[in-house]
């Protein structure tokens, strides 16, 4: 009968994504710990109690592995509570977003160690940590241009939107190493600090842009 065929085909489904899911946790620590130029197929193999086969077989090739590790990332950085919120009150969640990279020490790790090692274009994870930053930059100033167009904060023009944003990507891939390093950072009060100065300062009345008082 086919809703007996049906049924047959879901257990094996569902063993194979649990696996690969299994799978992607043993590279996370292997990459993270050794970085993806460190970490070999055949490490993440034997952590895994698996062949070199059965990973080909799930992800293709090493590079194919990096993309599901970082797709991972991105896929938990989404449920981390930031699609309901829009213009100040994004940035006020951030501090809750970075606790919550805290019980997935790994992944930050890993994002950490491949983002440093993908600054050579010759990386295979560079034009995804580059396409993540540019979205990211991209997110943070329409939440801020919002802000503006709202008048929750002065006006700001989009050099000094995008320059503020980028401060901001800088803080919190400073305060996550710091944490990294020292697990005693108090990642949400120092995030929390940041935030609210921030938004102290983008409430005040706009300075003009450096750059147009410079002249040849």
């Amino acid at each position: 009968m086919p809703g007996s065929t049906t049924t047959r085909a879901r257990g094996p489904y569902r063993t194979g994504v649990r696996r690969r899911g299994q799978l992607i946790a043993v590279a996370i620590d292997v990459f993270a710990e050794h970085g993806y130029v460190g970490g070999s197929i055949r490490a993440i193999a034997e952590q895994a109690s698996v062949s070199h086969a059965t990973l080909i077989q799930h992800f293709g090739s090493k590079e194919g592995l990096l993309t599901a590790v970082l797709e991972e990332w991105d896929r938990r950085t989404v449920e981390n509570r930031l699609t309901d919120v829009s213009g100040l009150d994004y940035f006020r969640r951030l501090p809750e977003v970075m606790v919550a990279h805290q019980d997935n020490r790994g992944l930050l790790e890993l994002f950490t160690t491949i983002a440093a090692e993908a600054s050579s274009p010759a990386h295979p994870a560079h034009a995804f940590i580059l396409q993540r930053y540019t979205a990211n930059i991209a997110t943070l100033a329409g939440h801020l241009k919002q802000a503006v167009d709202t008048g929750d904060v002065a006006p700001l023009s989009t050099a000094q939107i995008e320059v503020e944003v980028r401060m901001v990507t800088a803080m919190l891939d400073g305060i996550g190493l710091q944490w990294l390093l020292d697990p005693s950072t108090d990642v949400e009060a120092s995030v929390s600090t940041y935030v609210d100065r921030a938004i102290a300062t983008w409430r005040q009345p706009s300075r003009p842009d450096s750059r147009n008082d410079c002249h040849p």
